[in-house]
């Protein structure tokens, strides 16, 4: 894999991150929806990322990482008793969809911070070729 530039590799990550909040949002939004079968509950969704090296990663140790694929979680439904709810089914159970809110407010918190170094990155690289640029002058 031909990776270019920090900018390459910071463009990247933050890419994945992007993919990972976008599937946290999903997540919390669909996290209190109930159906009355088990096969058509929410089923939520994590980001898989896997590292990419550079050609030349022996000598120059370079590695990014790319959001390969968005994958459902295989969590069963939360099954609940309630024969008065509209959506039950014909034992009086809803399902709800397998969503830990609080893991999903820690996954985008992580993602965000992960998603803003990778800003502070190329604000500082920006900087400093600006810098650079103004010695030449």
């Amino acid at each position: 894999m031909e990776i270019k530039s920090v900018y390459d590799i910071a463009g990247r990550a933050m890419a994945a991150q992007l993919v990972r909040l976008n599937t946290v949002a999903s997540n919390l939004a669909n996290a209190g929806s109930t159906t009355g079968d088990p096969k058509t509950t929410y089923k939520p969704l994590k980001a898989i990322f896997e590292t990419q090296y550079s050609d030349l990663v022996n000598k120059n140790g370079v590695a990014t990482v790319d959001a390969v694929e968005v994958k459902e979680i295989g969590r069963e439904p939360i099954k609940s008793y309630m024969p008065a709810h509209p959506a039950a089914d014909k034992a009086g159970y809803i399902y709800k969809a397998a969503v830990n809110v609080d893991e999903e407010m820690v996954d985008m918190m992580e993602a965000s911070r992960q998603y803003q170094n990778n800003v502070e990155v190329v604000t500082t690289l920006r900087a400093l070729t600006m810098r650079t640029l103004q010695i030449g002058k």
